[in-house]
């Protein structure tokens, strides 16, 4: 019987063949915890009574989720976790460097084949990479700081194909939205979404990582990706070594197998207050907007700011409405200022902010006021995911955010068709 691309890295990882089901314990290649919920992993490790991280080259402290800290509580965390990593010698990134999701693959911290935690649910992301990627609770971190080592029960695998060709004017947040609406929010729970298909061939390495960057938001444990051309470019830019990619076996065993043509997809609106809740823009648009977000581990980077300056460029947002643009890492700033992209948000009248988590996660950057409609990049949209429970969110592309901040309501961006 064949295996699946998670079932084979786990294998590997466990020193044993396993199968779907099964549970085993795997050595890890990268650990990560960031500032929203380190500080309980240390605690956790010091009440075990533990003294050293085992692999400290192997473990990075990220500040993303509170930057700058908006308050003292959240400087306190800060400081102490600065203080452990201070101790302990293990790799930071400090405020405004950027969100985990994108500088681990853009530092060359994951490859093909890896094993990677994190306290984030969105560590799922570097399932582009080809590698199996997972969030995991304070409580796990705090043990596989210790050993180096964490249990996993192997899931199985979901392949979801995604054939045709993508229409202008419509992007990789549209498809992982589309899938949400088909799979539902709990269609996946516990499995690895294998994505695949010419759409998926077609996409950059950027684009791809919005798809397993939200594949936990149908109830997944990983997206994952085969490795190839692209993904080893992409790769050699930034890693040493070799690159050894896995594939799935031809008679790989999958629980479900989806194929969905997109040749006709428009942009998709997830509504509130679910991921899943999501339909066609023609019937959303005209929803009043009042402010909007882009930006997050899931648009914030490099094609997503080009995306929107295209729209963007030459004209000036309502000054009713609020526009807030945040890179997701220091180097993608660089990059937008570089190609003249920052310079196009500012004159039309957006809020540029350092690279940070923002206003997805409902801390800081930008909280929307009661009753009002925030249209945003992020990666959900629950009530009080952006900070007010009392508020609206509503998730689209880029493009998407941008033609809404012009108009104050949610618009087409096709009508344009020249987005893309």
């Amino acid at each position: 019987m064949g295996q699946t691309i998670v079932e084979k890295i786990l294998s590997v990882k466990s020193g044993r063949t396993c199968s779907a089901g099964e549970l085993v314990v795997s050595d890890l290649d990268l650990m990560m915890g960031h500032d929203f919920n380190a500080a309980m992993t240390i605690q956790v490790f010091e009440e075990l009574g533990a003294r050293k991280v085992a692999y400290p080259e192997k473990t990075f402290f990220v500040f993303d989720h509170a930057v700058p800290a908006p308050n003292e509580n959240y400087a306190r965390i800060q400081q102490k976790v600065e203080r452990f990593i201070k101790v302990q010698g293990v790799g930071f990134y400090p405020p405004g460097e950027g969100i985990c999701h994108q500088l681990f693959p853009e530092k060359g911290h994951v490859k093909p084949g890896d094993v990677v935690i994190g306290t984030d649910s969105h560590t799922c992301t570097y399932g582009a990479l080809n590698a199996f990627t997972t969030g995991i609770g304070s409580t796990d971190l705090a043990v596989a700081l210790m050993s180096g080592k964490l249990w996993f029960k192997v899931p199985e695998t979901i392949r979801v194909n995604f054939i045709g060709k993508l229409p202008k004017g419509v992007y990789s947040k549209d498809l992982i939205l589309y899938a949400a609406k088909k799979l539902t929010v709990d269609g996946a729970l516990y499995k690895c979404i294998e994505f695949g298909g010419p759409v998926i061939a077609a996409l950059s390495l950027e684009e791809r990582m919005t798809l397993t960057n939200m594949s936990v938001e149908l109830g997944a444990k990983a997206g994952i990706m085969e490795a190839d051309e692209k993904t080893i470019t992409w790769l050699k830019e930034r890693i040493d070594g070799d690159i050894t990619p896995v594939f799935p076996d031809a008679d790989a065993v999958y629980e479900a197998v989806y194929n969905f043509d997109v040749s006709e997809l428009l942009p998709q609106i997830a509504c509130p207050h679910a991921v899943d809740n999501v339909c066609d823009i023609s019937d959303a648009a005209g929803t009043p907007v009042h402010s909007a977000f882009i930006g997050s581990c899931s648009n914030g980077r490099i094609a997503d700011l080009r995306a929107a300056a295209k729209i963007l460029e030459g004209k000036r947002v309502p000054k009713h409405i609020r526009l807030y643009i945040i890179p997701a890492s220091r180097e993608i700033c660089l990059n937008a200022i570089e190609e003249g992209l920052v310079s196009i948000f500012l004159n039309a009248g957006a809020i540029l902010e350092p690279p940070c988590c923002g206003p997805c996660g409902g801390i800081c950057g930008g909280i929307p006021a009661d009753d009002e409609n925030m249209i945003s990049t992020a990666t959900r949209n629950f009530k009080g995911r952006a900070g007010n429970s009392k508020s609206n969110v509503y998730l689209a592309s880029p493009a998407v955010v941008a033609a809404s901040a012009l108009t104050g309501v949610i618009t087409d961006p096709m009508e344009g068709r020249n987005t893309r």
